[in-house]
């Protein structure tokens, strides 16, 4: 079965409520997101603010070794959007927002994805399936892969969905460089970041008043298995990998033995890494936030 909270639909100008149907989803130009890919290598030099060398602050809810249910983060994304549009429109939206985390199992298909891409009957799916109102096709979030949610107001940085899209990819090739010495690519055609033909990291965004949600999900040592009862991202001819998965293949030289650690230790290696690349990318001042500041929305 799929899953669309009432609570989701209604809590942003412009979502479709549960009376209408995929053709209004499809009938919306948001899918063409997943296109924004054929461009040149993102380059460090454009990711710098536009705030005349100050940083911008961005508030971070770190719940990095949290299993959070998807509804709840999805609803956290919203309130914060609309919360944004409110503050840009008295000219008061002065900070934006990372929410890190992981999820219990579960599918996510974006505005347009098709049911083909699914290999088990939604009606009797072995976890919960949402059809959200990112760009993209079908993909599976679980434990022992992190999360990141940034919500930009990209009038702040560049007001170009290609930009973004490479800058996303970008900290993720940072951190796997970086910290594994793991050499991860762009595919031309493809949005996310590869090693081979092995998928570590995928990309869906929405982007609504120039307000960006959504994010990217790196696999760190996440059981892949669930990958097997869908067509991730809709890409037949190529697989998915971890980060844990390639450090145990390849016994990397500068991450020799990082194979024989704790899923948990791995993680947290990996989190601080994405968190500092993060902030470096988008150059933006993080700033730890409490959990208990995240509006709930009510429904």
């Amino acid at each position: 079965m799929i899953v669309v909270p009432t609570l989701s639909l209604a809590s942003i100008q412009g979502f479709p409520t549960r009376k209408d149907s995929e053709r209004l989803y499809k009938s919306r130009p948001y899918h063409v997101l997943l296109q924004c890919s054929r461009v040149s290598d993102f380059k460090a030099s454009e990711a710098t603010s536009i705030t005349c060398g100050q940083k911008r602050r961005c508030g971070c809810y770190d719940m990095h070794n949290v299993l959070v249910p998807y509804s709840v983060a999805w609803s956290w994304q919203k309130s914060i959007v609309k919360e944004r549009k409110t503050l840009v429109e008295i000219n008061q939206d002065l900070c934006d927002s990372l929410i890190v985390l992981q999820h219990h199992p579960v599918y996510t298909l974006g505005t347009g994805s098709s049911e083909d891409y699914v290999n088990f009957d939604l009606k009797d799916a072995p976890y919960d399936v949402y059809r959200t109102e990112r760009g993209g096709e079908v993909t599976y979030h679980g434990p022992g892969q992190l999360v990141m949610y940034p919500i930009l107001n990209l009038r702040y940085h560049e007001m170009d969905l290609h930009w973004y899209f490479r800058a996303l990819e970008e900290v993720v090739i940072r951190v796997l460089f970086s910290t594994f010495s793991i050499k991860a690519s762009r595919v031309e055609g493809m949005t996310g970041v590869w090693v081979g033909d092995q998928k570590l990291a995928a990309i869906g965004i929405r982007v609504s008043q120039w307000i960006a949600y959504h994010g990217l999900a790196l696999n760190v040592t996440t059981d892949l298995t669930p990958f097997q009862k869908i067509v991730p991202c809709g890409i037949h001819d190529r697989g998915v990998g971890s980060i844990k998965g390639l450090l145990r293949e390849h016994s990397l030289s500068k991450g020799a033995g990082m194979h024989h650690m704790e899923d948990s230790q791995l993680l947290d290696i990996t989190h601080k890494s994405l968190v500092k690349e993060f902030s470096e990318v988008f150059q933006v001042e993080l700033q730890q936030k409490a959990i208990s500041e995240l509006v709930f929305s009510k429904g």
